[in-house]
């Protein structure tokens, strides 16, 4: 009798990266499960970005291989979506358009309401680009990155560009919407607090060249309350691992 094999839902591989001869990872492994959300932590310059590009499909200049539940990618795909630090909308589409371009302009105009339904935006679809706000136009991003009913969205720095109370927002929103699409969530952040609200783990990533040094669960159940001991404790555990291994 065989044993069905159990893949993650996504497997990032990187034995070696370089930049004009400048390596910035080296021996990163990276798991992420159906529906976990994942925090990546670090400081400036230690690869968190580079690491998710190469997870999107975006980079593929480097030693190693990404696979999505048991099967090697070969650049970008549908079932993974980029969420960029800026929403990077085009100026001359609709709110709608926006949401429902994916290669081309779709006409799925069901499914884009439904999106900016979940999203706070019900009304907006006819609005340009250049008549919302940055938490509106962050929202949209968002909705985009759902419209082709991915399997993971990966986010980089997504809200650091808003004030602080449209983050706290927005990251409940992003929650909602995650467990609503059955997704896993890969995130790159600065902010440990976010890290820990959102992620199931923190991973920690050492610069020079970047690798990971440290995974921490978070053994919480969502939602969970931001100023809470058990919180501030694991605050605490992440912050204890990035100053170990970015000491000044």
């Amino acid at each position: 009798m065989t044993t069905a094999t159990h893949h993650p839902l996504l497997d990032v591989r990187v034995r070696r990266k370089e930049f004009a001869g400048h390596e910035v990872l080296r021996d990163v492994h990276l798991q992420l499960q159906e529906g976990e959300c994942v925090a990546l932590v670090g400081a400036s310059g230690c690869g968190k970005s580079t690491l998710l590009r190469i997870a999107a499909g975006l980079e593929r200049d480097y030693d190693g291989q990404v696979r999505l539940a048991g099967r090697a990618t070969a650049g970008p795909t549908r079932d993974i979506r980029f969420v960029f630090q800026e929403p990077r909308l085009f100026p001359w589409l609709t709110v709608a358009g926006n949401v429902a371009f994916d290669g081309e302009e779709s006409t799925d105009a069901a499914r884009v309401a439904q999106l900016l339904d979940e999203v706070g935006l019900a009304g907006f679809g006819a609005r340009l680009p250049k008549e919302l706000s940055g938490g509106q136009a962050q929202r949209v991003a968002i909705a985009r990155g759902l419209f082709a009913q991915p399997r993971v969205l990966l986010l980089d720095e997504p809200f650091s560009a808003v004030d602080a109370f449209t983050r706290l927002k927005l990251q409940d929103l992003l929650l909602r919407v995650a467990r609503a699409h059955r997704i896993a969530v890969l995130m790159v952040t600065h902010d440990i607090d976010e890290a820990v609200y959102l992620g199931d783990r923190v991973l920690v990533l050492e610069a020079g060249p970047g690798r990971i040094s440290a995974s921490i669960g978070i053994d919480l159940p969502q939602p969970r309350d931001r100023d809470g001991p058990e919180v501030g404790a694991a605050i605490a555990a992440v912050r204890n691992a990035l100053e170990r291994v970015h000491a000044f």
